[in-house]
Formats: structure tokens, sequence, C-alpha cells
């Protein structure tokens, strides 16, 4: 490998410039800073990163560790988390559990090995089991779409107790008395706060008589929300109205209720949660839930960096709750954000 020596020797520099090109060109004049990084360019020269946050005691990597990557919500979080960090100079890897423990610590205690300077983690095991290992590490911590006391850590989340009752209510403002529940694992905290927010918004109601069933699945993808449609179709008495723990369920009820011939929202209302980009580009536009999802994962990172950065005074665990919003479309009915 070419090293820095080589730089410097090929260059006619010492050692001492090169570094300056690479970490603090401000300090080095135009003329020789041109001609050492045209070297760089020639040799092929890079950094050892690895090194040189040995030398100076911490990493610049932060680690993003999500439920799935194939959920455009966590990808809207990695996108606030990557900006956070960009602004400090830092960079973001991110990594995801698919929901699976086993997946979740082996990535805990990699992360750990490689000494990241911090983690933000949307954790599978709601016990937090899979962290006993990992708090040995010393390495600060921060919860995304998760609370959790103060105590513990920072976190981020969205109250999902409410965004269960939104999404319920407005199912039983326009007339629904038979509602159907599409749930993740119950092994989620976000699921159970969401169905806690749908049976709080069903005991509240002042109309008696209404009914809920709820749907567990195992995934939270449109071919679980697909078998959970096929489901749903087959019960007797059908609900008239359906909502999902998030949109990609809806996503995959809709596409049950359409290859059935079950109009929406005529026939079936359908309601998911997270609001992703696809949810207003379905072939029904898609009543849901609307987390912000980038702020959440920008909010998270921001928290993180001031741990893990300078402080002039002790660090105090912080824990952020943003209301979520309903943006009502087609397949429940025409309205407004509320």
């Amino acid at each position: 490998m070419v090293g820095i020596k080589d730089v410097a020797s090929r260059a006619g520099v010492s050692i001492g410039t090169v570094s300056n090109v690479v970490n603090r060109p401000h300090v080095v004049s135009p003329a020789t800073r041109a001609r050492v990084q045209a070297v760089i360019q020639e040799l092929g020269y890079v950094r050892d990163e690895s090194a040189r946050q040995l030398r100076a005691g911490h990493s610049r990597m932060l680690a993003l560790l999500v439920l799935d990557l194939g959920n455009p919500f966590f990808v809207d979080v990695s996108r606030g988390a990557e900006q956070a960090a960009h602004d400090e100079g830092l960079n973001v890897i991110t990594c995801n559990s698919s929901q699976r423990m086993d997946r979740e610590a082996s990535y805990l205690a990699m992360l750990a090995e490689q000494r990241v300077r911090g983690v933000l983690l949307s954790p599978v095991d709601a016990s937090g089991n899979s962290l006993t290992a990992f708090r040995r590490s010393g390495i600060p911590y921060v919860f995304v779409d998760r609370s959790v006391s103060t105590d513990e850590a920072c976190s981020v989340s969205v109250d999902d107790v409410v965004g269960g009752s939104l999404a319920t209510q407005h199912l039983i403002d326009t007339g629904h008395r038979s509602i159907a529940f599409v749930n993740g694992p119950a092994v989620l905290a976000q699921c159970r706060d969401r169905e806690a927010g749908v049976r709080a918004a069903l005991s509240g109601a002042k109309a008696p008589g209404r009914q809920l069933s709820v749907l567990e699945v195992e995934g939270l993808d449109v071919a679980s929300g697909r078998d959970a449609g096929a489901r749903i179709l087959g019960l007797s008495p059908r609900p008239t109205a359906v909502f999902c723990a998030n949109d990609l369920l809806a996503l995959g009820v809709l596409q049950a209720m359409v290859a059935g011939g079950v109009r929406v929202p005529e026939e079936m209302a359908i309601v998911g949660y997270d609001d992703i980009e696809f949810a207003a580009a379905a072939a029904v536009p898609l009543t849901s839930v609307r987390q912000p999802a980038v702020k959440l994962g920008y909010a998270a990172a921001r928290l993180l960096i001031a741990e893990t950065g300078p402080q002039s005074e002790p660090h105090v665990h912080q824990a952020v709750v943003y209301r979520p919003e309903l943006v009502v479309r087609d397949s429940s009915a025409r309205g407004r954000v509320v």
C-alpha cells in the first residue's frame, strides 16, 4: 500500500505537510497543496482512517441500526441522520436487523468491536436484553422511533398511541362500526402502542356496538398485507374498514381488495401508518398517519453528536416525542390533515 511517506517523498515535502493537506488543507499554500494533491491522485494514496482514529482516541463514524431497510420510513430516518452527521463532518454506517433479535445482537457486537462513535438504534428486542453486552462497551446510543426512560439513554419517537387513536377515530367519525386492525409482531413496542391507540379510541366512542378484529402478521411488508387482506375477505361478517400498523401492510391490503373486487373506499376503507412516499402515489391514494421520519433521524443524530462531543457540562439524557398527524386521502375519505 502507498503510505504517507511515499507521497511526501514524491512531492518533495515533509510528512507533516502531507498530513496538513489531507486534514487541514487551509493551512497549506495553494501551490504546495495542489502539488501534494496531484501526487496523492497519481499514487492512489488513501488515508488510514482507522489508524488516525486510534491516535485521536475517537471515531468519526456513527452507526444506525434499523428494523427494516425495505421500509421507506427507515430510509427517510437514515437521510435525516446522515444530514446531521454530514453537518459535523461525520459519517453514518447503516445496518439492517430485518426485525431479527439475533441479527440485532450480532450487529451490536460488531459495532462495539469497531469502536464506533455512537449508535442510533431502532430495537427489535423490547426487553433490552440484546443491549446488555453492548452497554459494557461504553459506547453511547440513542433510541430512534422508540421512547425509553431518560435514566437509560436519549430517545426520539412519535406518540404511537396517539397515532393509533387518530386513525381509528377517523374511521369511527366516517361511520364505520366494524374495524379490522392489521398489526405487526407484538414484540415491537411501536405495534403494541398503535394497538393501544386503536383500543383507546374504540373504548371512548360514544356509539355502542363497535367491533374490532385484530390480525397479527409476522412481517411489516406488502406480502404480509396481501395475506392479511385475503384473511379479511374471508371474515363473516366482513369489516368495512381496515387500519394497518404501517403503509406497506396497507398497500398489501389494498392490493388484496382490488384483486377481490372490493371497492375502496366504498366497500372497504383503508388507513395506513408512516405516510411513506408511495402512500400518496397508490392506485387509490392512501390515508395514513404521518410520522416526521427525516426529522426523527436528524434529531436523534444531533442528540448523539452532542453526547459524544466536547461538553462543558455533564450530559443530560432527553426524550423527544413528536405528535403524528392524520393525512386523509381517497382510501378512506376525501379530507384534510388533522
